[in-house]
């Protein structure tokens, strides 16, 4: 089984209001499931980061055996792809917390494969309109 994912994260001030949130698709681009949550105040890497954590966590308890399992996650966040990747250092505390947790979470699928899309692509755009909304709310 095969998912695409995604992401993408926004603060409203670096740090400010932020929100993370996904979009979970299957591969003929149907819509499995999409989310977007508030964070609170924190920085622009944190909610990049967290909308994958989200995705990821959402993912392994939805499928009952994630082990047969291959996801591509894609964000615009050149910084969080990097980091994951190894490509990059995780300098601060927080990210490097956050990268683990990402690396343990994709510990329980077949497969799960970053990459970088512009912030224009229509899943990371569709994403960002959900959380510029939630943010325009609080």
């Amino acid at each position: 089984m095969h998912i695409l994912i995604y992401t993408d994260g926004a603060a409203r001030g670096n740090p400010g209001p932020s929100a993370s949130g996904y979009l979970v698709m299957d591969e003929n681009q149907n819509m499995i499931a999409k989310r977007a949550v508030y964070n609170g105040i924190k920085t622009n890497n944190f909610a990049e980061y967290n909308s994958i954590v989200l995705a990821l966590e959402w993912c392994k308890g939805y499928y009952g055996n994630p082990k047969v399992v291959d996801i591509d996650i894609y964000s615009d966040s050149e910084v969080a792809v990097r980091q994951i990747k190894g490509t990059y250092k995780t300098k601060a505390v927080h990210l490097s917390e956050l990268n683990k947790k990402v690396k343990s979470l994709c510990a329980n699928f077949k497969s799960v494969a970053f990459h970088n899309l512009p912030r224009e692509h229509e899943g990371i755009s569709e994403v960002d309109k959900r959380l510029n909304q939630l943010l325009d709310k609080i």
